[in-house]
């Protein structure tokens, strides 16, 4: 499927048919397209073209799909910016993905040389000489990813038309989409599961997305009784607070055929739990951006197997390997690799990081899991110390860098501890330079300027040492271990 010319193909099948909706504006198939064009004009006079990089630093709204859709027809890139992101970790991003143009909220943002600014109220939206979609080269550049990384640099996921082109069908045919499907979009568009599960995938199957506004738990099913969407996706943290609502509510949800749920395990339980209460069943599965969203799922039509993350998604081959790489045999621990087009084309100048992942066309996730008998995976375990807090990937390094710029502190370990709501939430330990005192009021200043706030600490624990593995390695299991019975907090931590 060409993505750049799909307005054309939708107003051209079905010119009055729904094609996206926000809480500000109902467009049809014909008025995309139309609001595409103005957009593509709009950037193209801002001087936009093939091989730039326009990024979108905007919430959940209409405008985000009419620019994804008209940056790859000047056969340009996006990269989604986090709206919650710090001034300094956006221009992180800017820079490294060399973005000429962004596109944020109120346009009041700090950006390096060389990037423009624009404010989504003042995009283009009037009548657009009608022109022609061009046919992009496969291997184009669609979207720049930014997934943190075990040095704790954000690193550019590079995914080209090929990768979500076949990530989309691949998506179509898994959960089995048609023109009849209404999408309920729920997640940040700035992932891309947004972009793929909720977006592409219903407008390339002919079906509709409505988008929601964020997300609160006690207006969410008022939601769906108004838009009648026949499925959605989302994270564990809001299927958890979903069952968590009072017994007396009882929503109308017959619109609905299923919801998916991945980004974190969920537990069997939940699955259960949640089916059994509110009527329609949960998938769950298991991606990365790295493999342009996902790479297992439930079957939809089941049979579904609680505490799994479901088989392959139709073009896609996983494998269990040793530490030598060899495979494992059914029911064996090991690393999850992955194999299909879906497979990202590497990380932005990056070449000697892309090639530890990538190897003989196998993306190595850094997972553990194992298959069954039946190919469906498990996942038992993460590499790499990677936290997850309610779907959002958090990587310690980056936020030990942070502490680690404190002039009190020698050492720092952050690590992920179990909570109710989140499922992870983050915990710091730091050791104070010999003569110093941490202030912990100023590591959680330091954190505000420096980290969104999902990365940063929920409580700082200042020890004497932090204990170390037998070649000098902090050591992380240790440290969880002896969370349970932790020491004392410092005075001023919260």
């Amino acid at each position: 499927m060409n993505f750049a010319s799909l307005p054309d193909r939708r107003a051209a099948l079905a010119p009055d048919g729904a094609a996206v909706s926000d809480s500000r504006q109902t467009l049809s198939n014909v008025q995309l397209l139309r609001r595409v064009q103005a957009a593509a004009r709009h950037l193209r006079d801002l001087g936009i073209g093939p091989g730039d990089v326009v990024a979108l630093k905007l919430t959940n709204r209409v405008e985000f799909v009419l620019l994804l859709f008209a940056a790859w027809r000047l056969g340009a890139t996006i990269t989604p910016v986090n709206p919650s992101m710090t001034d300094m970790e956006v221009a992180r991003q800017l820079k490294d993905s060399g973005a000429r143009l962004l596109v944020s909220e109120d346009g009041e943002v700090p950006v390096a040389d060389g990037t423009a600014v624009l404010a989504v109220g003042e995009l283009h939206d009037g009548a657009a000489e009608p022109d022609q979609a061009p046919l992009p080269d496969p291997s184009a550049l669609a979207l720049l990813i930014y997934t943190s990384g075990t040095t704790g640099v954000p690193k550019g996921v590079m995914l080209d038309h090929a990768n979500i082109d076949a990530m989309a069908d691949m998506g179509r045919r898994a959960l089995e989409v048609g023109p009849a499907d209404r999408c309920l979009l729920i997640l940040p568009l700035f992932h891309v599961n947004g972009i793929v599960v909720s977006t592409l995938v219903p407008l390339l199957a002919g079906a509709s997305m409505a988008i929601a506004d964020r997300f609160a738990p006690d207006t969410f099913f008022d939601v769906v009784e108004r838009e009648r969407p026949t499925y959605f996706s989302a994270v564990p943290t809001i299927y958890s607070m979903l069952a968590a609502l009072p017994d007396d509510v009882r929503p109308d949800t017959s619109s609905l055929r299923f919801g998916v749920c991945g980004a974190a395990p969920a537990s069997a339980e939940l699955l259960t739990r949640f089916e059994a209460r509110y009527g329609f069943p949960l998938v769950e599965g298991y991606g990365l951006s790295e493999g342009t969203c996902g790479s297992t799922i439930n079957p939809v039509a089941g049979p579904r197997r609680a505490g799994t993350v479901g088989l392959p998604f139709p073009g896609q081959e996983i494998r269990i390997v040793d530490a030598e790489g060899v495979e494992v045999a059914p029911g064996g621990d090991g690393e999850v690799v992955v194999r299909g087009a879906n497979v990202m084309r590497g990380y932005l100048g990056r070449p000697d990081e892309t090639a530890k992942v990538i190897v003989d066309g196998w993306l190595h996730t850094g997972d553990v899991g194992h298959l069954d008998a039946d190919g469906y995976l498990t996942l038992v375990g993460r590499s790499k110390d990677m936290i997850i807090r309610g779907g959002e990937n958090i990587y310690p390094k980056e936020i030990e860098d942070v502490l680690a710029g404190d002039p009190s502190v020698l050492e720092a370990a952050v690590i992920g501890v179990p909570d109710e709501k989140w499922g992870e939430v983050v915990v710091a330990y730091v050791q104070p330079r010999p003569g110093s005192a941490v202030d912990s009021e100023a590591l959680k200043a330091l954190c505000a300027r420096s980290l969104t706030g999902y990365k940063r600490p929920t409580a700082y624990f200042v020890v004497d040492a932090i204990p170390k593995n037998a070649v000098g390695k902090i050591d992380k299991t240790s440290l969880r271990a002896g969370h349970a019975e932790p020491p004392a907090p410092s005075p001023a931590s919260p």
